[in-house]
């Protein structure tokens, strides 16, 4: 077993890691662009399927919060592939669903177990030099955020050119291999004396303890919500007038976003030199930018897509920021930390979910790009609040 505390020079593990990344976070989505399929598949009424979605964002909510944190008091060279082996069980029972329930028990398992991405970051902050962690971070994240962009366009033209079961498939055998691979190289880290239940008395108080942590999390919150505002309404959007596009082209659509997900090590690496307020900033800045095109971009193409791809550009910048500020707080605790900042991102992501559809349906596109204006400008109210305390707490 590799127990070398720097696996920053390790490029195949870092890869290895990044891929697994990648292939838990976008579990999570292939239903989405597959509800019509299933809905003709299974002979039940669209509003059922659409359940399917609700399923998999609430499962995997509950792994973040109740598992993610076991991180810090289990062994996570076996933790992490138990958790895929898990993850891949429930993506066969996608795969050979028979009946609806039965696939969304497959979502449901699913959902909960991928969370070992989340696990597996924190396990990367533990296993480099401190200097490094916003490098090896950025790395994953680009795995993570590509995974999560490609898979509703993969599950989509897989669905098209074969089965809708067939991604479903594929990904659990995947996710089978990464398993097996990872469990013989991944680095053993000491692990804390704790109870389960103490976890989340510690979580209350790490909490209490650090308030930048609490600012990092409203603010990681709030700018997801904002982009979940977008994904909400992006194909009410794009497949009505002016625009009329399939739904394969509206996956070709959110490619753009790839560019945004490829920089993320790129950030990490200036975040390393202690620009994390200023990247904070900047993607703020850049995520107001992106609602301007996005408006505009209600008539007009080209200017949704560069929209788009500016708003998962600030995106990054502001995540990218927001986890090297988070993972440096407390080197003890950080499978705890990720679970408080990663549940705080997905609550808010849910939120800006409904909110989306809630202001398409009275507002349409123009009161849909006010909403999302508005909740980046509470994460920057909370991004003052954070740079106040982290001046006064410098002094």
């Amino acid at each position: 077993m590799k127990t070398s505390l720097d696996i920053s020079q390790d490029k195949s593990l870092l890869w290895l890691m990044a891929i697994a990344c990648g292939l838990c976070a976008g579990a999570n989505y292939y239903c989405q662009p597959l509800i019509h399929s299933i809905q003709q598949y299974f002979h039940v009424p669209e509003s059922q399927v659409a359940l399917t979605v609700t399923f998999a964002q609430v499962s995997y909510a509950l792994g973040l919060l109740f598992i993610v944190p076991m991180g810090d008091i289990v062994n996570k060279t076996k933790f992490i592939p138990l958790l895929m082996i898990m993850a891949a069980i429930g993506l066969f029972l996608c795969a050979f669903a028979v009946n609806l329930p039965m696939l969304w028990l497959g979502t449901m398992i699913t959902g909960l177990f991928s969370v070992a991405a989340q696990v597996l970051i924190p396990l990367a902050t533990m296993a480099v030099k401190p200097e490094k962690t916003g490098e090896v971070v950025g790395f994953l994240m680009s795995g993570l955020l590509v995974g999560l962009l490609l898979s509703t366009s993969l599950a989509g033209l897989m669905s098209n050119l074969f089965n809708w079961k067939l991604i479903y498939m594929l990904s659990a055998v995947l996710m089978l291999i990464l398993a097996f691979l990872l469990k013989a190289r991944l680095p053993h880290i000491p692990i804390l004396k704790m109870s389960y239940a103490q976890i989340f008395k510690s979580m209350a108080i790490l909490l209490k303890q650090e308030p930048r942590l609490g600012f990092r999390s409203l603010i990681g919150g709030f700018v997801f919500a904002a982009m979940s505002t977008l994904f909400s309404t992006i194909a009410v959007l794009l497949t009505s007038s002016p625009f009329y596009l399939s739904d394969v082209l509206v996956g070709v659509v959110t490619l753009v976003g790839v560019f945004g997900a490829l920089s993320t090590s790129k950030i990490g690496k200036i975040a390393d030199q202690g620009h994390t307020q200023s990247l904070t900033w900047i993607g703020l800045f850049t995520l107001i930018v992106s609602w301007i095109f996005l408006y505009f971009g209600g008539q007009s193409l080209p200017s949704y897509i560069l929209g788009y791809g500016v708003i998962s550009l600030g995106l990054t910048i502001v995540h990218t920021s927001n986890q090297n500020i988070i993972f440096r707080l407390r080197p003890d605790a950080k499978s705890r930390i990720n679970s408080i900042y990663m549940t705080s991102y997905f609550i808010g992501g849910a939120c800006g979910s409904a909110l989306g559809v809630y202001s398409w349906h009275h507002g349409g596109w123009s009161m849909t790009c006010l909403a999302g204006l508005s909740l980046v400008l509470c994460a920057a109210f909370f991004a003052f609040l954070d740079m106040r305390y982290h001046s006064a707490a410098s002094t």
